[in-house]
């Protein structure tokens, strides 16, 4: 070989070989969640993009696939698992299938207020149960939020479980919502959350329930006319990585990434509230007719058959620890 083709070889090698250096240095994760940009799980992604990039040095951004743009909730987690979705923004209730511990903030009636149930999660028992997601091929960086659910329905104002009877009602696939609902006299009809518009619309169901902030969001004002504020069940959200990206970290890395979460996490959690606060004036605006007095004592009532049930299943101590946290 002549030496200048030699140098030629060396110079391609070395090019590609920063190429490849290049690649290792920098990439681009994508982020998928069921909302809108605008929603508190796009502001939690853009909080959690920014941090990230500050705290890698701009080795990792992210690119936002928002509106079930890589496919509803349980398709994303499922993604995660096997490193087609680098992170997901999710709701809890299809969780439970990936993870059953995360089933236990899916009771209704659970949480007193927002406080206690930041207390709970953030504390060690929330620990616990993220520390379960690495035996299911999943990674839980940290818990974000959707605030308390709230019943909309096509068909009539609802105060009591009475006023619910014989609606049926969109739930999320989480059983614990399904035997809740049931107990409440409502037709349970489990389905992913990119059908739901369209169900409304047509009449295939007659109502959902979802937090304040979702309910805005996904503009169910255009296809309800009744919203009850229950606050039936607390809602968190889970920001999840993908076990493919999480092992290629360093230890520096990976506390970027679990920091860079909680602070996004932190973001979602004041949006929730500002919607909360200010969401319902709004949906009034829209049209939507909102009962605001409904009877809590009548719902958490025609709940006590499955308590037993509950404490059977998650543990009876584990259930009272959180009923009775001090917060």
């Amino acid at each position: 070989m002549s030496f200048m083709s030699k140098a030629l070889a060396f110079a391609g090698a070395a090019a590609t070989s920063t190429l490849v250096a290049a690649a290792v240095q920098a990439a681009e994760l994508k982020v998928g969640y069921s909302l809108s940009e605008t929603s508190h799980y796009g502001v939690a992604a853009t909080v959690f993009g920014e941090e990230l990039e500050k705290r890698t040095g701009g080795k990792y951004t992210i690119e936002q696939y928002p509106a079930n743009a890589l496919g509803g909730e349980r398709e994303m987690v499922e993604g995660a698992q096997i490193g087609t979705v680098d992170v997901v923004i999710t709701s809890t209730g299809p969780v439970g299938n990936f993870v059953p511990e995360t089933l236990i903030t899916d009771i209704p009636f659970l949480f007193k207020n927002y406080e206690h149930a930041h207390a709970v999660l953030d504390g060690p028992i929330g620990q616990e149960i993220l520390d379960k997601f690495p035996e299911q091929g999943l990674i839980a960086l940290a818990w974000g939020e959707n605030g308390f659910r709230n019943l909309t329905n096509s068909k009539r104002a609802v105060k009591t479980p009475a006023d619910a009877e014989g609606l049926k009602i969109r739930t999320m696939e989480n059983p614990v919502h399904m035997e809740a609902f049931s107990e409440f006299g409502i037709l349970p009809t489990p389905m992913a959350f990119p059908e739901l518009f369209t169900a409304l619309q047509q009449g295939t169901v007659d109502g959902q329930e979802n937090p304040i902030g979702v309910i805005l969001s996904a503009k169910f004002s255009e296809v309800q006319k009744h919203i009850s504020l229950t606050n039936h069940v607390y809602s968190p959200a889970l920001i999840i990585l993908s076990p493919v990206v999480w092992d290629g970290l360093s230890d520096d890395e990976k506390t970027a990434f679990t920091e860079s979460a909680k602070i996004a996490a932190a973001a979602m959690r004041k949006k929730v509230r500002e919607d909360a606060d200010n969401g319902v004036a709004v949906l009034k605006e829209q049209g939507m007719e909102v009962v605001e007095e409904v009877d809590r004592a009548a719902f958490e009532k025609a709940l006590e058959p499955l308590m037993a049930k509950y404490s059977e299943r998650f543990g009876k101590d584990r259930l009272d620890a959180i009923i009775n946290h001090d917060y």
